[in-house]
């Protein structure tokens, strides 16, 4: 009694004396001598029936320890088994108290032996469950059941996407072969609800009795071997960062298709699947649980994002940047799958490298547009576009930039996060994205205009221009473009096109108009009539001059072109008909009026709707 009372109020080691002392003041049974031949009793009697306990725990689970069949064939047996390692765990720590006393801490070595067998015996069983479970994959939706497997030794890779189920190393274990799938509404049961149930019983005993890492880690090591050939099942390869930089970019798109394919099914389907059995398996050991989930998936997880962050700090060549909007759309898409599956502590790491290599694709994406405006500025103002047709850098980034709209909202989030400086732009309601698209613009024309200036006639430069900003006008008005850019945008474009136009005609056919002006109310008749003859002279050679050259000159759009030869014919046919009427007026000029006119009035309209019948650029 002295010595519990000691023990209760946290003994030292004159303690119990004291107590006994005090007490055989009020009884002469308690003095020293009376009480040691009692204690010598008592501890004899207590280290017997520790001894006798340990014998028979021992005796328990040394015939298991020590069976050469798996206990957990026989739900008898393991649940013998864990019944004598629930006693044992109790014996320990009931004991280990008092485990000073000579005796009794010779029994608590024993029973830590003991105990240290027991473990390695349900490790082992532990491991063989997983094993045997492994080969039982079920598959099942919330809403009705199928099997989209079909046993099959085929080793081809799936690269339609797919889900992945058991593993197996010989023809014995033969693999499921993944099948395409077509949404994410999927649960997979991995492991038979019998056997997760007898591996919780199992890990709930090795965490008691200290042994939970290794538990921990038995489970892990089998788990990652099966998300592992679950990635490779995929398609998924485990390419470096040097390998993936020196993959042809036709190689790379497929790989980085069946890499979408791959991240999908393993953030929606794959982890939360293991994060659920981790949870059943370790129920009650929430710390356990997450460093188990933690270990299984770390190597798949760090597979999937560095092959994201290798295509983030790759080549910047603009034909890459329609591949990595979609690995950044698949990153981002799947963000809330990275914060509710890794939102334990030992994940935190995963979820913010997830983060930062998502953030990093939209450094890429920015990237991209500068290495574009670099191409638009280098491109060289050489050989002159025959006919002044479309130039094939208007055709390029005009389709580039209407492709890279239909991923507007994904671009404007990209450029929120950048704002990138625009010179012209005022507004301080334009979106990060209209600004970038209203700089390329205006460096692609500027970049026109200084290729306007190859050519040495000046109409035909008019044309050039009035070629290329129609044709750009056009795929703004019919993309996303128009929307970003704006109307205003798109006014004063279409304002510098009419003025292409107008400065065209001035060019060609003012001086044809100026042939046909005669001032003959001034003039002698016979002045008048050499006036005539010669201006008719001129405006012949005029005209034939402008139709011989202009007739292969290029209008890629067949509705401006049409709409140009009708604005040139209403301007010309008026002032030629004035002109033959007044020159057959003269009566020395109209008696060889059929010898000296060369074109009426139908041929001169038919020779100007065969201008511009190049091909230059034509859709």
């Amino acid at each position: 009694m002295a010595r519990h009372i000691a023990k209760t109020l946290g003994r030292n080691d004159t303690m119990a004396d004291d107590i006994l002392q005090i007490f055989s003041t009020f009884d002469g049974r308690f003095s020293r001598e009376k009480l040691s031949e009692k204690d010598g009793e008592e501890d004899a009697r207590v280290s017997a029936s520790l001894e006798h306990s340990l014998k028979l725990l021992d005796r328990q689970i040394s015939q298991y320890v020590a069976a050469e069949h798996p206990i957990w064939a026989d739900s008898a047996d393991s649940s013998a088994f864990l019944d004598a390692i629930d006693e044992l765990i109790a014996t320990i720590r009931d004991w280990s108290p008092m485990a000073g006393e000579k005796s009794v801490g010779a029994c608590i070595v024993r029973a830590e032996d003991l105990m240290q067998q027991a473990m390695f015996r349900v490790e082992e069983e532990f491991r063989s469950l997983m094993e045997r479970g492994g080969e039982s994959f079920e598959l099942s939706r919330e809403y009705g059941s199928g099997d989209p497997f079909d046993s099959d030794d085929d080793e081809d890779e799936d690269e339609d996407g797919g889900i992945v189920g058991g593993i197996g190393n010989d023809e014995e274990n033969r693999i499921p072969v993944a099948q395409p799938i077509t949404d994410y509404n999927i649960i997979i049961d991995v492991l038979p609800s019998g056997t997760i149930n007898d591996l919780h019983e199992i890990a709930k005993r090795m965490v008691a009795a200290g042994f939970g890492k290794e538990c921990s880690h038995v489970y892990s090591s089998f788990r990652r071997e099966f998300l592992e050939e679950s990635m490779s099942r995929l398609g998924l390869k485990k390419l470096s960062i040097e390998e993936v930089h020196k993959m042809p970019w036709q190689d790379l798109e497929d790989e980085i298709e069946r890499w979408i394919k791959a991240a999908n099914v393993s953030l929606r389907i794959l982890f939360p699947s293991e994060r659920r059995l981790c949870d059943r398996v370790f129920f009650g050991f929430s710390s356990a649980s997450d460093l188990s989930f933690m270990e299984v998936c770390r190597g798949s997880t760090i597979q999937l994002l560095n092959f994201a962050d290798a295509v983030a700090i790759g080549s910047r060549s603009p034909e890459r940047l329609f591949k990595i909007l979609d690995v950044f759309e698949t990153l981002r898409d799947l963000m809330p799958e990275f914060e509710s599956v890794f939102s334990d502590q030992y994940c935190v790491v995963l979820r913010n490298e997830a983060i930062t290599i998502w953030k990093r694709l939209g450094e890429a994406i920015r990237g991209i547009f500068m290495e574009l405006e670099n191409l638009i500025r280098r491109d060289p103002a050489k050989a002159a576009v025959p006919g002044g047709g479309l130039h094939p850098i208007t055709r390029y980034v005009m389709n580039y930039l209407r492709a890279a709209c239909r991923s507007c909202q994904t671009l404007e989030q990209v450029f929120d996060e950048n704002v990138v400086p625009s010179k012209g732009v005022s507004s301080s309601s334009s979106s990060s994205l209209s600004v970038q698209m209203d700089w390329i613009m205006e460096l692609l024309e500027s970049n026109l205009e200084a290729k306007s200036k190859i050519y040495k006639d000046s109409a035909l430069s008019s044309v050039f221009m009035m070629n290329n900003g129609r044709y750009i006008v056009q795929k703004v008005k019919d993309s996303e473009l128009g929307a970003l850019l704006g109307d205003d945008w798109i006014r004063k474009h279409n304002a510098k096109v009419r003025q292409c136009y107008s400065s065209y005609q001035r060019s060609s056919w003012n001086k044809v108009l100026g042939a046909l002006k005669v001032d003959s109310s001034s003039l002698a008749p016979n002045a008048a009539s050499k006036t005539l003859k010669e201006k008719l002279k001129l405006f012949n050679v005029y005209f034939e001059e402008i139709c011989k050259v202009q007739t292969s000159w290029a209008i890629y759009d067949d509705q401006m072109r049409e709409e140009l030869r009708i604005s040139v014919t209403k301007i010309l046919l008026p002032a030629y008909g004035n002109f033959i009427g007044r020159f057959n007026s003269v009566s020395e000029l109209g008696k060889n009026a059929d010898r000296l006119i060369k074109y009426g009035l139908e041929e001169v309209e038919a020779r100007i709707g065969d201008l511009f019948q190049g091909n230059g650029g034509r859709k």
